[in-house]
């Protein structure tokens, strides 16, 4: 099969910026005016949680990718359609591990204004990579596609037969 610009997605927003753009603006809020409130301890444990549960879920994930011999990074053609491993279970596992580890970082840092803009993080994450995506894979796949999203939700959840 010959590959081709129409092969591989094209971002509104590169998913590491979109998410990591509201944390840096909350980091230099904090140093710049301070935190309103403190986070208090529970927030290290919690905050390390966070980033070991990404490491091991992207890499989870990365290792699908690997595995089914498709793109990951912009530029690189997407040849297959990846169900198996943390795919079940959400169509978006690696921005999911991306969003923990925005939120295992804002706690650490610790940034309570990077805690109030995470909101921010997923809906650019959402409007700038996500949505392109979804309709990239449509095209690229359709109807299998069509059934897998009916399937496996967005984020996080229970697999739906």
């Amino acid at each position: 099969m010959a590959l081709g610009a129409q092969d591989e997605v094209s971002f509104r927003l590169w998913p590491p910026v979109a998410i990591g753009a509201p944390l840096l603006v909350g980091w230099w809020v904090t140093r710049v005016a301070g935190d309103p409130v403190e986070l208090g301890a529970w927030r290290v444990p919690l905050g390390w949680a966070l980033v070991v549960a990404f490491g091991v879920w992207n890499g989870w994930a990365l290792w699908m990718f690997g595995r089914s011999r498709t793109g990951l990074l912009p530029g690189q053609a997407t040849r297959a359609m990846i169900e198996q491993g943390p795919f079940r279970l959400s169509r978006n596992p690696l921005y999911v591990g991306l969003l923990a580890l925005y939120l295992g970082v804002a706690l650490l840092a610790p940034t309570f204004w990077g805690l109030v803009l995470f909101p921010a993080a997923v809906l650019l994450v959402l409007w700038g990579a996500i949505q392109p995506e979804e309709r990239f894979l449509h095209e690229r796949f359709g109807a299998a596609y069509d059934d897998y999203r009916r399937r496996v939700p967005r984020w996080l959840g229970v697999v739906r037969r």
